[in-house]
């Protein structure tokens, strides 16, 4: 497989975010930045046509509403759940529900992450700064 290097400059909420998911998960680095690229290409093409219409209609909200959109998280507890339901799959497998369940939340995680970049970018290319948006929390 060929490889390419390339250099990339994260602001320092977004490394530390990396690097701390790189530790829990006893992975390097590189190797999470990796997957998160991957991930990213593989939803491209999964994108429900539904999904892509939401996120289109993005460009006719005013800015409070898009402010609101960036800033919405997953919810404490779902992402508690998809932790555990990740771990569970490592460590001993899932059953069919269990596994049914995290799909359900990976794909409510997807759908956040999505509406929440296009909606900082629509910021962004209104003129409003949206480093706060990557603010460690």
């Amino acid at each position: 497989m060929n490889a390419h290097t390339i250099t990339l400059r994260l602001p320092q909420g977004l490394y530390e975010h990396f690097w701390r998911r790189a530790q829990v998960t006893h992975r390097s680095l590189e190797t999470e930045l990796l997957d998160v690229v991957a991930s990213a290409a593989t939803v491209e093409d999964e994108v429900s046509p539904e999904l892509l219409a939401t996120i289109v209609a993005f460009e006719k909200l005013d800015d409070e509403d898009l402010w609101r959109i960036a800033r919405h998280t997953m919810s404490r507890e779902a992402g508690q759940e998809l932790e555990q339901l990740h771990f569970k799959q490592r460590d001993e497998g899932l059953s069919a529900e269990e596994d049914a369940r995290r799909a359900e939340l990976i794909h409510e995680y997807e759908r956040t992450m999505l509406s929440r970049a296009q909606a900082a970018s629509l910021l962004k290319d209104r003129g409003h700064d949206v480093s706060t948006l990557l603010a460690s929390k």
